[in-house]
């Protein structure tokens, strides 16, 4: 048993659009910040800004895939790794988070 190292799942933009195109019912997260939205968010989102994820987390679904994402991938890594360690395992990082989703020339949606 790997203490402290904990497996954080991951997945890049083309397999996270591969997944919804496919019709794979995926939760997504956007744990940024309300200004940062404004930015534009990916399509069919939620928003759940990162300081409220610890008194968020009963209401995450337990039943389907929830993909967080930030801006690079970094916040959300920090958040899924939080996650894990209180025992939810079904949440994944946007590897590159919506810059990455971005730069693969992929649709930004508006708030």
């Amino acid at each position: 048993h790997n203490e402290g190292r904990m497996q954080i799942k991951e997945i890049d933009s083309s397999e996270l659009k591969n997944r919804l195109d496919a019709g794979e019912d995926i939760v997504l997260l956007d744990i940024r910040s309300e200004a940062e939205l404004r930015q534009g968010i990916l399509p069919d989102s939620e928003h759940l800004p990162m300081h409220l994820i610890p008194l968020k987390i009963q209401d995450l679904p337990k039943d389907k895939v929830v993909v967080l994402y930030c801006r690079s991938g970094a916040r959300s890594y920090h958040a899924c790794a939080f996650l894990a360690q209180q025992g939810v395992d079904n949440v994944i990082n946007l590897r590159g988070g919506i810059l990455g989703w971005a730069r693969s020339g992929y649709e930004i949606g508006r708030r």
